[in-house]
């Protein structure tokens, strides 16, 4: 039985795992679409979906008291890769990113930041692909 026992493995040891996940989460937030297998996109979709709900209650509790925003800011940096280099060098902070541009954007909206859609399979193994973006 598998009573409360939550997340996939997607076969990889748990550091490999939360590496992974945190990495897409990242991308996902970056480039606002990834293209990966459906398995990896149903594991990040509900962290994702939470970084941004945490994001959205940050910028609420930042109007009435600073020093809430400032922790609210902290949790969702502990669980993302904060920097990501860009080809040409520059680091964008992904934090600001996602308190700046992608929040502020889903203020209105109850849930449902993400979707899938479906690719068809990897031309290698034939691995299930899909797109997962934010909802514009």
């Amino acid at each position: 039985m598998r009573h409360r026992v939550a997340g996939k493995k997607l076969n990889r040891s748990s550091g490999h795992r939360k590496a992974l996940r945190r990495n897409l989460v990242t991308a996902l937030f970056y480039h606002e679409r990834i293209e990966t297998t459906a398995a990896k996109a149903k594991a990040i979709r509900g962290q994702a979906e939470k970084l941004i709900t945490l994001a959205k209650r940050g910028l609420e509790a930042e109007r009435e008291d600073p020093s809430r925003g400032v922790h609210v800011r902290r949790l969702v940096a502990a669980r993302l890769n904060r920097w990501v280099a860009e080809p040409d060098g520059t680091r964008v902070d992904i934090l600001e990113k996602l308190f700046e541009d992608i929040a502020p954007r889903y203020l209105d909206r109850p849930g449902g930041y993400t979707r899938i859609y479906k690719l068809g399979p990897r031309k290698g193994d034939g691995a299930p692909m899909v797109l997962l973006e934010l909802v514009k």
